[in-house]
């Protein structure tokens, strides 16, 4: 089961990122996490907001309304996010 956690004004969800891969893509639940993948390098922020992007797009929501809240310079990374229910979430999923 993914791990999200219901805050003040939205949700935080914990997600595992590979970087240079072949194409960008939610990939799906990896353990309590979900794994994205994105083609550019870790290399001053660009994976960081690849995902952002990425997540946003898949979520059907704005890039803004997403922030990353611990892990900027890992694989493991937990998102804030704002104007999604944690049911919308789970559908997705």
């Amino acid at each position: 089961m993914v791990k999200i956690r219901a805050t003040d004004g939205g949700l935080v969800i914990s997600v595992k990122v590979q970087p240079n891969s072949s194409k960008d893509r939610v990939i799906g639940k990896y353990a309590d996490q979900i794994k994205i993948a994105v083609t550019v390098a870790p290399e001053k922020g660009k994976a960081n907001k690849a995902v952002i992007k990425l997540f946003a797009k898949w979520l059907g929501i704005k890039s803004s309304d997403i922030q990353i809240i611990s892990g900027e310079m890992s694989r493991d990374k937990e998102l804030f996010i704002r104007n999604i229910t944690e049911e919308d979430l789970y559908k997705l999923i």
